[in-house]
């Protein structure tokens, strides 16, 4: 990070290929990653909407931090292309035995703080901003950390959409075929809207995992008058923008999938050193994903 090189680790086991994988898996998912980080794009989305931003909000804590309550925010931005940005925003206070819940919210003022940031690094570095804004969050969206999102979002765009991703294992679909649910398969309870980004693939007559596939819950829609069709299907478009796999796609879009792994590279950085931007120097190639 220091000195803007961006790197990668390749461990023994993996280079006398003695990997879980199949010799062709880790030869397409190295030299992928090696190929982002020479500042290639392997591949793109197809259908999102244009001029769009996609924000994915999640907090990390500074290790040896000497209070446990102290948060740190994070926004990994992308655009319609698949560019991505990763920006650490202001800390905050969460205590999570005074506010009942481990899943830390934003105060307003610290939400609009972040989204300030995440637009204006994202228009200087894309050289134009952005004609609408999607925000994901895993938690659903508490008034005043909305209130701060959607203030910020005004000042720049009409357009937004506030989404909130959470996994979950409660609710599943039963098909009457041997298969599991076909990827991309949807359904709604009342105002939750249920999508499966893990399943069998038709297409490939393959399913992609050792367990049974659960949907994502998708909730709050807040903002403009985007179709619920529309925000699953960018739902689905982002699960594809993991360049460090052969898979099909992944269980979280993009915005989200990486946030751990920002945040424990993030975590680490000590003070007086300013983290880049850009996201080929977050990126870690690893076999077996989880």
């Amino acid at each position: 990070m220091r000195y803007r090189i961006p790197t990668q680790i390749l461990r023994e086991r993996t280079a006398l290929w003695k990997d879980a994988d199949h010799y062709s898996k880790i030869t397409w998912n190295f030299y992928t990653g090696l190929y982002f980080k020479a500042g290639g794009f392997p591949w793109g989305p197809v259908g999102l909407t244009p001029d769009s931003c996609y924000l994915g909000v999640s907090f990390f804590r500074h290790l040896g931090s000497k209070r446990r309550t102290v948060q740190s925010a994070l926004v990994q931005a992308f655009d319609h292309h698949g560019q991505g940005l990763v920006l650490r925003g202001p800390d905050f206070e969460w205590d999570q035995d005074k506010e009942g819940t481990p899943a830390p919210h934003l105060s307003t003022e610290i939400a609009h703080q972040l989204v300030d940031l995440a637009l204006e690094q994202y228009g200087r570095e894309m050289d134009r901003p952005p004609q609408r804004v999607v925000i994901h969050k895993t938690s659903r969206f508490w008034e005043a950390g909305k209130e701060g999102f959607e203030s910020a979002i005004k000042k720049r765009v009409r357009r937004y959409d506030l989404v909130a991703l959470s996994c979950q294992n409660a609710i599943r679909v039963m098909p009457q075929s041997n298969y599991p649910p076909l990827r991309g398969s949807r359904f709604s309870i009342g105002d939750l809207d249920f999508l499966y980004t893990t399943g069998f693939i038709a297409e490939l007559r393959q399913f992609h995992s050792l367990h049974v596939p659960s949907p994502l819950q998708i909730a709050d829609h807040i903002g403009s008058d985007t179709s619920r069709e529309q925000i699953l299907r960018e739902v689905l478009i982002l699960t594809k923008l993991n360049w460090n796999s052969a898979r099909l796609g992944g269980s979280l879009p993009i915005t989200l999938r990486f946030s751990r792994l920002v945040g424990n590279i993030l975590k680490e950085l000590p003070e007086g050193v300013q983290p880049l931007t850009n996201y080929k120097f977050y990126m870690r190639f690893r076999f077996n994903p989880k």
